[in-house]
């Protein structure tokens, strides 16, 4: 079988996705889901076989953007064993031809909504210091959902066994609404 390009059309910086699908993951997802966490080049990057097991295992708490049916973006999460309350977001990755347009947050958005009426009313990540991109879309995603956004150390960089990893900041936001 061949592998799926993850080549988009060319898009003007000011479209917005919406032509694009945001649904659960399926079993084959998990190499595009992989090729995109790679090719940001600044995720950790798993294993290719934890990518197709997270699509199978963690599907109702993930969300992967499909354009033509072709992975582009994706939300990993889980639900913390010891806070049934609270969904745990693990990576949110979009390809490069799709940055910029708001679907990271869409895609957030999306698993709140599936999350929230199931009793799931916090939401907690982590963010190395430098990522503002990161933080200024949880904070974005906290006010717009009516949740406190709470920040303080996780993981410091001892934590980590290569050397230079920053440090990890959770965020706990919550409570939550479903509607944005």
């Amino acid at each position: 079988m061949a592998a799926q390009s993850l080549e988009s059309p060319t898009r003007r910086p000011d479209e917005t996705n919406a032509d694009v699908q945001l649904q659960e993951p399926s079993l084959a997802d998990g190499p595009g889901l992989w090729r995109i966490a790679r090719d940001t080049r600044v995720l950790d990057v798993n294993s290719p076989y934890s990518y197709a097991l997270w699509c199978r295992d963690f599907a109702e708490t993930s969300v992967v953007a499909r354009d033509g049916g072709v992975p582009c973006g994706f939300v990993t999460g889980y639900v913390r064993p010891s806070s049934p309350d609270t969904f745990f977001v693990w990576q949110v990755a979009v390809d490069e031809a799709h940055r910029g347009q708001g679907l990271a947050r869409r895609m957030l958005d999306r698993l709140a909504a599936r999350l929230v009426p199931r009793g799931h009313r916090f939401m907690e990540a982590t963010v190395t210091p430098g990522n503002t991109a990161s933080a200024a879309m949880f904070e974005s995603f906290a006010r717009d959902h009516g949740g406190a956004l709470v920040r303080g150390p996780l993981f410091g960089a001892e934590h980590f066994p290569e050397e230079g990893h920053e440090p990890e900041v959770l965020f706990r936001i919550g409570p939550l609404t479903a509607a944005g």
